[in-house]
C-alpha cells in the first residue's frame, strides 16, 4: 500500500529514542522529511545521522525540552523554516515517574502535567496556524494503554494521559470540518529505554532482576511478549499518513490484546 507520505513534512517530539525515534524512523522510510527532538543535543543529532543514513531522508534536528512553555512555538516555527510547512504532527514526550499516589507531592504532579500534558496542547496549538495551510493534516498523541486499563505504580501516567486522550477526541470533533484529523495510539509494553526503567522500579522494590519483571509482565499479554518499537511505529505511520484520510478521533491501542475490556 502507498501511504502517500513522500514529500510529507512531519514534526515528532521526543524522537531521539524509543517509541518517538521509531516512528521517526518508519516516516522517513515512506519518503517524509523529519524534524526529530531531544533535550540532549549529542542524541538527537545522532538520531537524526541514523535516520538520514538508513533512508536518505531530510531530518533535522531539534534541541527543546517539551516541558518548557515556550518550546513549542519554536519547534514548530524551525520545522516550517527549514522544510517550508507542516503536514504531521506526532507530540511524544517521556513518562512521568513510577510510584505509589502517596509518594508524590504537588511539585512532581505539576512536573508531570507540564510533560504528559500541557506539552501536547502547547504543539498542537503552535501547529495549527501552518496545519491548516496543508493539503492533509493530521495530528497523533502518543499516550498509553493506561487510558484504558490504569497500571499498578503509575497514578501519574495513568491520570495524565487520560488527559490528552480526551483533548484529542475533543479536537477531533472541534477541528475535523476543517479537514485536521486527530488521533491517538495508546502503546502497551514495548521494548524501550522507558520500560526499562520501569522494569528496574519493579524489580528494586520486588527483589527480583529486570528480566524476571519483563517475562512476568509477558505472560499477562495474549500474545505473550513485548512489542517491538518497529511494530508500534507502523500503526502511528498509518494513521497519519493521507492513506488514513477517513480515521478520525480514534484511540488506537497497540497492546498485544492487554486491555481486557472490549
Amino acid at each position: 500500500m502507498d501511504l502517500k507520505l513522500n514529500g510529507k513534512i512531519a514534526l515528532v517530539t521526543g524522537s531521539s529514542r524509543g517509541l518517538g525515534f521509531a516512528v521517526a524512523l518508519s516516516l522517513a522510510e515512506e519518503g517524509a522529511q523529519v524534524a526529530i527532538n531531544s533535550r540532549n543535543t549529542a542524541e538527537a543529532t545522532s538520531a537524526a545521522q541514523r535516520i538520514h543514513h538508513a533512508t536518505g531522508a531530510r531530518v533535522l534536528p531539534l534541541i527543546a525540552d517539551v516541558t518548557a512553555a515556550a518550546s513549542a512555538d519554536y519547534l514548530v516555527s524551525e520545522t516550517v523554516q527549514y522544510f517550508g510547512g507542516l503536514d504531521i504532527l506526532i507530540t511524544n514526550a517521556g513518562g512521568p515517574p513510577s510510584g505509589p499516589f502517596e509518594s508524590f507531592d504537588d511539585a512532581t504532579w505539576q512536573h508531570a502535567i507540564e510533560s504528559s500534558f500541557l506539552s501536547h496542547v502547547r504543539l498542537i496549538r503552535a501547529a495549527l496556524p501552518h496545519l491548516r495551510k496543508s493539503t492533509t493534516p493530521s495530528v497523533l498523541t502518543l499516550t498509553s494503554y493506561s487510558v484504558k486499563q490504569p497500571i499498578p505504580n503509575l497514578v501519574l501516567s495513568n491520570s495524565i494521559r487520560a488527559a490528552t486522550a480526551s483533548l484529542t477526541k475533543t479536537l477531533s470533533l472541534e477541528l475535523g470540518a476543517q479537514g485536521i484529523r486527530f488521533n491517538s495510539i495508546l502503546p502497551g509494553w514495548t521494548e524501550t529505554e522507558r520500560v526499562t526503567e520501569l522494569m528496574k522500579f519493579r524489580a528494586d522494590s520486588n527483589g527480583t532482576t529486570i528480566a524476571e519483571e519483563i517475562n512476568r509482565q509477558a505472560q499477562v499479554i495474549p500474545l505473550g511478549r513485548l512489542a517491538q518499537p518497529e511494530e508500534f511505529a507502523r500503526a502511528a505511520v498509518f494513521l497519519v499518513s493521507p492513506a488514513a484520510s477517513y480515521i478520525n478521533g480514534v484511540m488506537l491501542p497497540v497492546d498485544g490484546g492487554a486491555i481486557r475490556g472490549v
